[in-house]
């Protein structure tokens, strides 16, 4: 029989840990046995999510360098070295690309790119130190494909892409792998908030807007969080050591 606490021992970090995915991969992470700190802007909604599961709560702006910096420093002091980072923070917004001005392109970049770029240089010098890590970008099947009206979406998330296949290489004689996952439209706050302006904007029902969004997935149906979270959670277990560089598509084969 497996060891039902393989993650023991081990500190995850959760970037965006305080709902949607990001909270149910924080919740799988520590039934696994892991010591859990999840981020977010929001410290309110960090503490109630850390009083409910047991994580840690810190506010970290993903965009501001030195707030990763001394919040990375603060979750380590308080839990020990980051060995597994999940990089799951990430805004989506839609818009024509002719809408698509210049502030809006860089609050998603900086947000679902950059931010995960530089909480990964945060981490990664302790996980090389220690000799084991874990890297998981929370992408998007906007980083596998082209959608329209997402033109700064799909820009980061295959820039997501992009960098975790080429730190997946970087590090092949590292025991550190770099993953990505892809999940489609899932259960999430942002998926209702995109269903809600679907709404507004033709006066279709929410069941009309909803089968929009889940037409391109063969199951026909929002993809669940604890669904992302499960295959975030076996990519951090010590016995995928050699799956590395991969995009996992959690999306009920919209991508094949």
């Amino acid at each position: 029989m497996g060891d039902s606490r393989p993650l023991a021992g081990r500190h995850a970090l959760v970037t965006g840990g305080g709902r949607g995915i990001g909270a149910a991969i924080a919740r799988q992470l520590l039934v696994l046995g892991a010591s859990v700190t999840i981020t977010g802007r929001d410290q309110r909604r960090l503490d109630e999510a850390a009083a409910a599961t047991g994580c840690q709560g810190l506010a970290v702006d993903v965009t501001d360098p030195a707030a990763i910096r001394n919040g990375f420093v603060k979750a380590s002091e308080a839990l020990g070295p980051i060995a597994i980072l999940v990089n799951n923070a990430g805004i989506a917004k839609a818009a024509p690309f002719a809408r698509t001005d210049l502030a809006l392109w860089n609050d998603i970049l900086n947000t679902d790119l950059t931010g995960a770029f530089l909480c990964t240089q945060a981490a990664l010098p302790h996980m090389l130190t220690a000799g084991w890590g874990r890297v998981v970008n929370v992408a998007s099947t906007a980083g596998l494909t082209g959608m329209a009206y997402c033109a700064a979406y799909c820009a980061a998330k295959h820039g997501l892409v992009g960098m975790t296949r080429a730190l997946a290489v970087e590090l092949a004689a590292k025991p550190v792998t770099v993953n990505a996952v892809c999940p489609g439209y899932t259960e999430t706050d942002i998926v209702e908030e995109t269903i809600a302006n679907i709404v507004a904007k033709t006066g279709r029902t929410r069941d009309e807007a909803l089968a929009q969004l889940v037409a391109s997935n063969p199951q026909k149906r929002l993809i669940k969080p604890e669904e992302v979270a499960e295959a975030v959670a076996w990519l951090c277990l010590p016995g995928s050591a050699s799956i590395t560089g991969q995009s996992i598509a959690v999306a009920g084969g919209e991508l094949m």
